[in-house]
Parts: structure tokens; C-alpha cells; sequence
């Protein structure tokens, strides 16, 4: 169980450092966009986002 959580970390690591490694300019822009939304905005986003990942782990397993 604790080899799969932390080879989840892991794989969330490699994904989340693709972007500012690829293109960082591009990176700093989203970011700085991201900072001019409501947080209302971000937190419905974020939801969704994991909402997704619960749906594909399940359709996963």
C-alpha cells in the first residue's frame, strides 16, 4: 500500500514539474492568470480536477 502512495507522489511530481520545464515563460503566465481568479473559481476548479482523478482511478481499478 505505501509503495503505490508514494509511487502516486512520485508520478504527481514528474507531472507537475513538466510544464515550467518545457516551457517556463509560459508557465509564469498561467501562473500569474491563476492569481487573478476568485478563489471561488480556483476551488471549483480544483474540485472538478479531483473529482476527474476519483472517476479515473476508479474506471483504473
Amino acid at each position: 500500500m505505501w509503495q503505490d502512495i508514494f509511487s502516486a507522489i512520485a508520478l504527481m511530481l514528474v507531472f507537475e514539474g513538466i510544464m515550467p520545464f518545457i516551457s517556463p515563460i509560459s508557465y509564469k503566465k498561467t501562473m500569474t492568470e491563476i492569481l487573478r481568479q476568485k478563489n471561488s473559481t480556483i476551488r471549483s476548479l480544483g474540485f472538478f480536477i479531483m473529482l476527474a482523478g476519483v472517476i479515473l482511478l476508479m474506471l483504473v481499478k
